[in-house]
């Protein structure tokens, strides 16, 4: 049978102790008032082990300063001893208690913790398998997560991802790499427009063209923390060079009706 040595540790620091104690009073000389220590035991067992460990603790401490207190020859009657052990009952037991409570929030807010840190990495799993890019900002435009779409879209580094850059950092990366199908003249304008855009939380969505033939259709949703989350659906198969870019919302509602709705109805539907 496994025991776990955080139980047991603080009891047996207290064992350890009240036997010293008692074999130095009785055979060196009178010991000191060992009160103070013995709190700091509890305390240790409490927090290592638990509740019961700190009143495993505790009794060790209250049994072995009686059996000293009465090497004096005192009796039960006698008000200061009676004093003195009821103090270090309630002083050990109240520390055992708080200490134990104390351990148990801290366990349960390590598990939580645990647990949110397991979701987010399965979160994360799941927004890295998708084709739709997805760029998660804080309340600073400070990218928190971008996944592995957006990071293939744009030909964005995982030093340059991993190290969050800003939403305009992003911006002049894909300006810089020539992801953008857009004259030069026009990028800067673009680039301002959609900085702007995302700090308003400007739902609106619009379409990218990009410079290899694809077009993603951006959409920004304001999050209630004031951060932003960027999403990069690929419509390509729905726009095309030879569609009229007025009509893209028309394909787009009747993609929508039925997401199985292959290529050619829509050419139909021209």
């Amino acid at each position: 049978m496994h025991i776990d040595w955080r139980i047991v540790l603080g009891p047996a620091f207290a064992i350890l102790i009240a036997g010293a104690s008692i074999y130095a009073d009785r055979n060196v000389a009178a010991f000191p008032d060992l009160s103070a220590l013995y709190i700091c035991v509890v305390a240790l067992a409490g927090s290592l082990g638990g509740t019961v460990s700190g009143l495993i603790s505790a009794g060790i401490a209250v049994l072995a300063s009686a059996g000293i207190l009465s090497d004096y020859n005192a009796t039960v009657a006698d008000g200061s001893i009676v004093l003195r052990l009821g103090l270090l009952t309630l002083t050990a037991g109240g520390t055992a208690l708080i200490t134990g409570l104390l351990r148990l929030r801290m366990m349960n807010a390590l598990r939580r913790e645990r647990e949110r840190h397991a979701t987010a990495a399965r979160l994360s799993t799941a927004l890295n398998q998708t084709d739709i890019g997805i760029v998660l900002l804080d309340a600073d435009t400070r990218a928190e997560f971008i996944n592995r779409a957006f990071r293939n879209y744009f030909s964005l580094p995982d030093a340059k991802a991993d190290s969050k850059p800003p939403f305009i950092a992003l911006m002049y990366h894909g300006r810089d790499t020539g992801a953008y199908e857009l004259p030069q003249d026009e990028l800067s304008h673009f680039i301002a427009e959609r900085v702007g855009m995302v700090r308003a939380g400007d739902p609106t969505p619009i379409n990218i063209k990009l410079r290899n033939g694809e077009v993603l259709r951006f959409i920004c949703t304001a999050l209630p923390d004031g951060g932003r989350m960027l999403s990069y659906a690929p419509v390509t198969d729905l726009i095309r060079r030879t569609d009229n870019p007025a009509d893209a919302d028309y394909y787009l509602s009747l993609r929508g009706r039925d997401r199985r709705l292959p290529i050619h109805r829509l050419r139909a539907a021209e």
